[in-house]
């Protein structure tokens, strides 16, 4: 079945040496979205948060609207505005005709057609392009990636991914998985995942392994459900928090 991949993904992969833009399919969610996807609680917007693998998603930009401290690191901040918005408009049509063509995986209640979820993902996505110029500069769009990120150990309270671990097990191995996470619970007390299932919308194999491992290091280790599902069992979090 053939999928979209999300914008951090290609520079993952051990066969690539170098990330270019034209292997880049970028794709970005709003803030709602966030908020109901990592389960954020009334007091989110006084924790200092590190979004890993953002995109182009308006998450970083409405949060900042909000008077919340948030830090956003992909790869594709190395390139510039036009150069993102070149790209979207380009990928865009196909991104969409590959939902079409895989509606069954996907839960169409809130976004009730591949049409309406055009419009919400151009929306956030050109937000984000909005942003963007002002956001780098300002140190809130950062070019960085999993698994090795330019920050002091627990320079945040919580740091979060989505759309990228779990979801491409078949591309990124149970190594990549566990180096990134801990990565995330180096910089962060607090890791949040989202989704847990596979593209093909099984549960990601790695689980337990995830689990296990960072159970036995002492790490609070839980499967939480949030009030979000578009990807059809794509409902739980992954939540890791440093133990006291």
């Amino acid at each position: 079945m053939k999928r979209f991949w999300r914008s951090s993904l290609t520079a993952a992969l051990p066969a690539l040496t170098m990330f270019t833009l034209d292997k880049v399919v970028p794709w970005g969610r709003s803030f709602d979205e966030y908020q109901k996807m990592f389960a954020f609680s009334a007091d989110a917007g006084s924790l200092r948060i590190l979004g890993c693998g953002d995109g182009p998603a308006s998450f970083n930009c409405e949060a900042t609207h909000r008077g919340w401290s948030v830090v956003s690191c992909d790869p594709i901040y190395r390139f510039d505005v036009d150069q993102l918005r070149e790209r979207i408009a380009a990928t865009s049509t196909e991104v969409l005709q590959q939902a079409r063509q895989n509606a069954a995986s996907f839960v169409w209640d809130v976004i009730r057609s591949v049409e309406e979820l055009g419009k919400v993902r151009m929306a956030a996505m050109n937000d984000f392009l909005k942003d963007f110029p002002d956001g780098r500069t300002a140190g809130r769009y950062v070019d960085a990636e999993l698994p090795f990120l330019p920050f002091d150990s627990l320079s945040f309270d919580l740091a979060i991914c989505s759309h990228l671990l779990f979801l491409y097990t078949n591309h990124l191995g149970l190594t990549f998985h566990l180096q990134a996470i801990r990565e995330m619970c180096r910089v962060a007390r607090e890791a949040r995942i989202f989704p847990l299932v596979m593209l093909s919308t099984e549960p990601s194999p790695f689980m337990d392994a995830v689990i296990a491992h960072f159970g036995s290091e002492g790490f609070d280790v839980s499967v939480e459900q949030v009030p979000y599902e578009f990807q059809r069992g794509g409902n739980k979090m992954l939540r890791i928090r440093h133990p006291g």
